[in-house]
């Protein structure tokens, strides 16, 4: 089932970039701007956001409407444009294997001379216009017009709270580590990644069904769980995951001093020496490998990792108790119950 939705939703992105085309003239408008966007939203991905959109909506609709898979586009859409603008704040130059945006774009200036502007000044530009393509997505599905007004409120909440929590994260960067609480951390997990990623897709979806808004409910606690689960396997695989499997460095996420669930319990459960090393890799602007490798040890010999993975066993646990109850089609609970699987390698 997953797979077949999957397969609809890759057939309906590639007529878009042409529906878009013709509707808005945007090779005409920059042959660069159209050649660039349709690289990079056409590059393989999971898709997981328009999936559990779908699944949000099969699982509480005997129907297919027209539109469906163009409108789930939408959180695609918004999820390439918010990976643009995080690869310049981060300063990555690497997306899914290939150049990111502002790499794309930076190639393209090196042909020019006396530019005054730079990849990463086209690439937000180039962020912008994905989300307005991304509004356009989400008005394609036929149905109830209050409920898709609903549906839409939500991925206007979503790109709201994604940004806010890329605020927040960045601010927590230069909170000492020693100061850095658990808390911080969730939250961050929670608006950068659970809601926008799992919460909104499968609410969204629901909603524009009709699902009772307490089954609504259920489903969002159902996603923020996983989603919270997902972020600590993230940032696992970020961490000791093979470069190919991620398609960067395995040091950055430690390099760029990302205050995750393994830092946070590396450092509360070190010795003395340790706990100087995790600080000053923290707090320095420039780290050696050598460093990035031993704080790796760190992570390891201190228990973390271990943490980190119960506590990915925990979150799915009570994240299946939410869905238990829900009077969705079965097939796609079940669905649901897999992906959660697949995803955790639970």
């Amino acid at each position: 089932m997953f797979l077949k939705i999957k397969n609809k939703i890759e057939k309906e992105l590639h007529v878009y970039i042409s529906s878009v085309n013709k509707l808005y003239s945007l090779n005409k408008l920059s042959p660069v701007l159209f050649k660039n966007i349709k690289e990079f939203i056409c590059r393989d991905g999971k898709r997981v956001r328009p999936i559990l959109f779908c699944i949000g909506y099969l699982g509480f609709s005997k129907k297919t409407p027209p539109g469906l898979y163009r409108s789930a586009l939408s959180l695609e859409l918004l999820h390439d444009f918010l990976l643009v603008h995080d690869d310049i704040i981060d300063k990555n130059d690497k997306r899914r294997g290939k150049p990111a945006m502002h790499a794309l774009l930076g190639n393209y200036l090196g042909q020019k001379k006396k530019v005054k502007f730079n990849g990463e000044d086209l690439a937000i530009v180039a962020g912008d216009v994905m989300y307005a393509m991304a509004l356009d997505a989400f008005l394609a599905v036929r149905e109830n017009m209050r409920r898709k007004e609903e549906a839409l409120k939500k991925l206007f909440l979503a790109a709201l709270y994604t940004g806010s929590g890329e605020f927040i994260e960045l601010l927590l960067g230069i909170k000492p580590i020693e100061r850095v609480t658990r808390q911080d951390i969730y939250k961050i997990y929670d608006y950068k990644t659970a809601n926008y990623t799992f919460a909104s897709p499968l609410t969204m979806g629901a909603t524009l069904a009709g699902a009772k808004p307490h089954q609504i409910k259920k489903l969002y606690s159902y996603g923020m769980l996983l989603g919270r689960a997902f972020q600590i396997k993230d940032d696992i695989i970020g961490t000791f995951g093979a470069v190919k499997e991620i398609g960067k460095s395995n040091l950055t996420d430690i390099k760029e001093a990302k205050r995750t669930l393994l830092v946070w319990y590396a450092f509360n459960h070190a010795g003395k020496k340790d706990r100087l090393m995790i600080k000053k890799i923290m707090e320095n602007k420039v780290t050696k490998d050598t460093e990035l490798i031993k704080m790796r040890s760190i992570i390891t010999d201190t228990g973390a990792l271990s943490y980190a993975q119960d506590q990915i066993k925990y979150l799915y646990t009570q994240a299946l108790n939410q869905i238990h109850s829900l009077s969705m089609d079965q097939k796609y609970k079940q669905t649901l119950d897999n992906f959660s699987q697949k995803i955790l390698k639970i």
